[in-house]
């Protein structure tokens, strides 16, 4: 793929809001997006990918961005390292930081680590110190001054007290927006409507975020090898050959009888909107393993989206010669209903193999939004009827196609059709208008109903 040119969608300044583990950060950030987007628990370390998305206060745009707790000696493991240096990363990208501590510990040796560090940062720091219920704790606040980052500003996120004063303040802080020339010409990348959203899924640790980093050519995605280190879903846009795709990154998929409430269950939840809503899902699957029953429960809950489906099998490059026969057996006996989408044989890792990505994506994307004209369809389905006519004196009087995205046919009928019939008319359809490699929808309508 080259090396694509990263592009996050800003919307004006970029805030980002730090913190060690477990002080509120992701409950901070719904808070000030008035919606639950990032995915919030007790349990320490819920959070550990950078997430972005739109914010506004008083007519004043910004992109907000949450992240993973912050150890600043970084004495854990490797996971805690990485989460670490998404949240340094995305303090250096930001132009004003929140920082937050948790009140009712007060300041703690953590705390004052990271603090030292953000007195290095040129830009402005503001000091949130959360948890603090009712007014009559503010004064637990006065404790931080000793950060040497200027006033505190006491809050409970969860209640909403203090939010104001705080997004006040963080307005005020934010660079003006640089003035627009309305003769300057606007690049049509910048059209929001001009993107294409591609979502990776797949059973844990199989490799999504591996391939994700690849894909937008960073480590945007924290990657360890412990499953379901993705625990919501991220997303970043790069200009391609194929124009501006948003690739987003989802937590891996469990069986919902093994998914328990919380955490994994509104990752799971994120993760199926975001198959929903994309124009074409990457199914990712570890190679090594072969299509397992989850693979293929998961595959039949993507092919029921309605978008192309791009199959990867990961890890290919370590599979073992005497396996492989063992694993296409397995592609083409569980994953039969995807028969017309093309099967990449990848190494996430490596990088070997996914060069034919962009490709396979192209071909899908096209038949995806395929427009084919009312008179060729009819032509096509009296041929195919001449060529084989319906049982039972069943006949297609006219046919058109009411819809792209995924291309949908309707069938006007003088009775109905068997199943086999319409998978024949679906055959010839796809032959004829190159449609292999996307989902269609057949409809038939009977004569004199509505």
């Amino acid at each position: 793929m080259g090396d694509p040119a990263v592009s996050a969608a800003r919307s004006g300044p970029v805030v980002a809001i730090v913190g060690r583990p477990n002080v509120g950060k992701s409950t901070l950030m719904n808070r000030i997006l008035g919606r639950r987007e990032a995915i919030v628990e007790a349990t320490p370390g819920v959070t550990r990918d950078r997430k972005s998305l739109d914010a506004e206060w008083q007519g004043v745009e910004f992109l907000l961005t949450d992240t993973g707790g912050w150890m600043a000696d970084r004495h854990g493991d490797e996971l805690d390292a990485k989460v670490s240096r998404q949240a340094e990363q995305a303090m250096a990208d930001a132009d004003v930081v929140l920082f937050v501590v948790d009140g009712t510990a007060g300041l703690t040796s953590e705390d004052d680590r990271v603090g030292r560090l953000l007195q290095r940062r040129k830009g402005p720091v503001l000091v949130v110190v959360n948890k603090l219920d009712h007014d009559r704790r503010d004064p637990d606040a006065a404790e931080f001054w000793s950060l040497g980052l200027g006033q505190p500003y006491p809050v409970s996120a969860l209640h909403g007290r203090g939010t104001g004063d705080l997004l006040d303040a963080i307005v005020a802080e934010l660079p003006e927006a640089p003035a627009v020339d309305p003769d300057a010409a606007t690049p049509a990348t910048s059209v929001d409507g001009d993107v294409t959203s591609v979502a990776l899924v797949g059973r844990p640790n199989v490799g999504k975020s591996t391939l994700f980093n690849r894909l937008i050519g960073s480590e945007r995605s924290v990657v360890h090898d412990r499953p379901g280190t993705t625990r919501d879903t991220i997303d970043t846009e790069i200009d391609t050959e194929l124009g501006r795709l948003r690739f987003i990154d989802t937590a891996g998929m469990r069986r919902k009888a093994r998914v328990d409430e919380g955490t994994e269950y509104y990752s799971l939840l994120r993760a199926l909107d975001a198959v929903d809503d994309a124009d074409v899902a990457l199914l990712i699957i570890d190679a090594t393993e072969g299509v397992t029953g989850q693979d293929q429960r998961l595959a039949e809950r993507v092919a029921a989206a309605g978008c192309p489906v791009v199959v990867l099998m990961n890890k290919w490059d370590v599979l073992p010669n005497e396996a492989v026969e063992r694993v296409e057996r397995s592609i083409a006996r569980r994953l039969h209903f995807l028969a017309d989408a093309p099967v990449l044989k990848i190494s996430a890792l490596t990088g070997k193999g996914v060069h034919r990505l962009m490709e396979a994506l192209e071909h899908g994307l096209d038949a995806y939004h395929t427009r084919v004209p009312t008179r060729a369809v009819n032509e096509v389905i009296r041929a195919a009827q001449s060529a084989h006519p319906a049982p039972d004196g069943a006949r297609v009087m006219y046919a058109t196609q009411g819809a792209t995205e995924p291309p949908t046919f309707t069938l006007f009928a003088t009775r109905r059709i068997p199943k086999t019939y319409i998978r024949y008319l679906e055959r010839r359809l796809r032959e004829e208008f190159d449609l292999g490699r996307t989902p269609l929808k057949m409809r038939v309508r009977l004569r004199g109903h509505d």
